[in-house]
């Protein structure tokens, strides 16, 4: 039986690899040459004795063995962290390095109001940020690239603990000279289904808004195109239709200068919950509480 352990640094290698598909992005990913990262594996594969990685000129393809061992690499590479986690928590609160995945519904508009009064309240935190969509962020979790996400909810997102952040409310946007005169909430009835812009799959928010409307043909007709909420709102500022926007990111100002009005969705669920989500049993849980009433409080 072999005796030997793989290192850290090594996992980390090949998982890099197996998230990326290319050497040189994996390398940049670990902050090394990419014959540093290659001289790795392979010495990781030599004293192991088995194949992990096909290599060719263009396609970077694992062996089902590799797959096997990166699934068992994610999670000892977890467990390092957890680990680190665990001396860090039994120091000073929010500080040293945190690393949250924000959805992008949510990031551009919460965390300018946040993270200025975070900085001079915490100094000693060194907060990295992640914009992902929400399969993404909760796979970033689970796979240990995440210590927490900011997210909306409801979500699939596993076995995690989670933080209630604030209910975020459903709009209605459409341009100021609509011909009907809209009322001052809208009822899902009112949206015409051939006008409807949402953004594209990935993004929860457009299951959220369809949720809400609970009317299963717009699902079919809506037009699914738009890559961010910026992008929504400048396409009703032009007259091609209407959107649905949270509360937020009409508080943040994503219609100033433009000729959108927005008004609310007059629906039972018109609104989606903010959340921070972390690992269950995480040795930083408290931690992660103490940062969830800082964006609370925000």
């Amino acid at each position: 039986m072999s005796t030997y352990l793989p290192t850290i640094k090594q996992l980390q290698y090949l998982v890099a690899l197996h998230e990326h598909g290319h050497f040189g992005r994996a390398a940049e990913a670990c902050f090394v040459s990419q014959s540093t990262l290659s001289a790795g594996l392979r010495e990781l594969e030599s004293l192991l004795g088995v194949t992990l990685v096909e290599r060719s000129r263009r396609v970077v393809r694992f062996t089902p063995l590799g797959n096997a061992v990166v699934e068992k690499a994610h999670r000892l590479l977890r467990e390092a962290e957890e680990l680190s986690d665990l001396v860090q928590a039994s120091g000073k609160p929010l500080s040293g390095q945190l690393r949250m995945s924000v959805i992008p519904t949510i990031a551009p508009f919460l965390l300018p109001r946040i993270l200025p009064r975070l900085r001079r309240e915490r100094p000693n935190l060194r907060l990295y940020l992640r914009e992902e969509v929400s399969g993404d962020a909760v796979e970033s979790l689970h796979n240990g690239r995440a210590d927490c996400v900011l997210l909306a909810l409801p979500f699939p997102t596993g076995e995690v603990e989670y933080e209630h952040i604030c209910d975020d409310r459903l709009f209605v946007a459409f341009p100021k000279d609509d011909p009907r005169d809209p009322p001052e909430v809208i009822p899902p009835a009112m949206i015409d289904e051939g006008r409807l812009l949402l953004l594209e799959d990935g993004h929860c928010l457009k299951e959220h808004a369809l949720a809400a409307c609970n009317r299963p043909e717009l699902r079919g007709s809506a037009a699914m195109i738009g890559t961010s909420l910026h992008t929504l709102v400048q396409m009703v500022d032009n007259g091609l239709g209407l959107t649905m926007l949270p509360e937020m990111a009409i508080d943040a100002g994503i219609l100033h200068e433009t000729d959108v009005v927005a008004r609310p969705l007059k629906a039972t669920n018109a609104k989606r919950e903010i959340a921070l989500i972390w690992r269950k049993n995480s040795p930083r849980a408290e931690e992660f509480r103490m940062l969830a009433k800082e964006l609370r409080a925000g």
